[in-house]
């Protein structure tokens, strides 16, 4: 008997062929190739990185200087200085900044995933769902200047400056972001899923807002997330519809200060205060869309 499982045995290893061998020899070609293009990967990355340091850098050397300073909270919640004057602050700017964001948010984010749904759930292959896609990729493409242009020849025309024509100029530019990656998200949801809510007896409406939304939500507010990040960072928009205002806004339909603006504005003054508050409203900036980015990455994670 232990004859015969050994002849089988040794058949079967004929039958397969001559051992593979696995080992990993330092100076083998594949070896060689692999290392090769792993540190030239890390080289290339290397690279791409050296200007977003050196940015960062630059920002923490000429804005943290005010930033971080004893007297940090002047500097958040201060009025802007003016010519000759010494101090000052950029909280104007910050609030600003935030409602026109939050106006932008609460006009593109209903908007553009009600859209999504209907171009990647109820209705996808519609003439109306093909051109609507179209038009958002569109826009991917849009110059920002041209959503400035656009809201003042039909807001700032008729109403003038405002927080509300700046909040919509940069809900315009978020549409297309919030659109594509909620139909994106949306699109990775299993078909399996939702053959199995049907098969519950859900009906369509059921099934968008508790089987499709809920699982597509990472994605969706990743996408959301990233749209905020880029709004805040706009100037271009908000020259023709927001302005500019050197205090507090009292209500939405007067001109509004913002970060990017105040940059633009102080960069160009030969006056060294207004310089360094530009340094500092421009490392704010950055601070602000990089904790947008850092909560878009922790949304994106699986949970387990």
């Amino acid at each position: 008997m232990l004859e015969k499982d050994h002849r089988d045995q040794k058949a079967d290893q004929d039958a397969m062929g001559p051992e593979l061998d696995l080992t990993r020899r330092a100076w083998e070609r594949r070896t060689l190739t692999n290392g090769i293009m792993t540190s030239l990967t890390w080289i290339v990355a290397a690279a791409a990185a050296i200007p977003l340091v050196s940015v960062i850098y630059l920002l923490l050397e000429k804005g943290g200087t005010r930033l971080f300073s004893a007297d940090f909270m002047e500097i958040l919640t201060g009025l802007p200085p003016a010519g000759f004057e010494l101090g000052g602050g950029i909280g104007p700017a910050i609030v600003g900044t935030l409602a026109m964001v939050g106006i932008a948010c609460a006009i593109s984010i209903p908007i553009g995933v009600l859209a999504a749904i209907y171009l990647g759930f109820l209705n996808p292959s519609s003439k109306v769902a093909r051109t609507s896609r179209f038009l958002a990729k569109v826009l991917t493409g849009f110059p920002s200047i041209m959503a400035g242009v656009f809201v003042y020849a039909i807001i700032v025309a008729h109403w003038g400056y405002s927080a509300w024509a700046g909040g919509i100029a940069l809900a315009v530019l978020m549409l297309r972001t919030v659109v594509l990656a909620a139909e994106e998200a949306l699109a990775q949801v299993p078909q399996l899923m939702k053959d199995a809510a049907y098969g519950m007896g859900c009906t369509r409406s059921q099934v968008v807002w508790s089987v499709v939304l809920p699982t597509a939500l990472p994605g969706i507010l990743t996408g959301v997330i990233l749209a905020i990040a880029g709004a805040a960072g706009e100037s271009a928009p908000l020259l023709f519809t927001a302005l500019f205002s050197n205090y507090y806004i009292s209500e939405l339909a007067e001109p509004t200060a913002s970060l990017s603006i105040l940059i633009y504005n102080f960069s160009g003054m030969p006056f060294e205060n207004q310089i360094e508050l530009a340094w500092t409203a421009s490392l704010v900036l950055v601070l602000l869309v990089l904790g947008f980015n850092i909560m878009a990455r922790l949304v994106q994670q699986p949970r387990v």
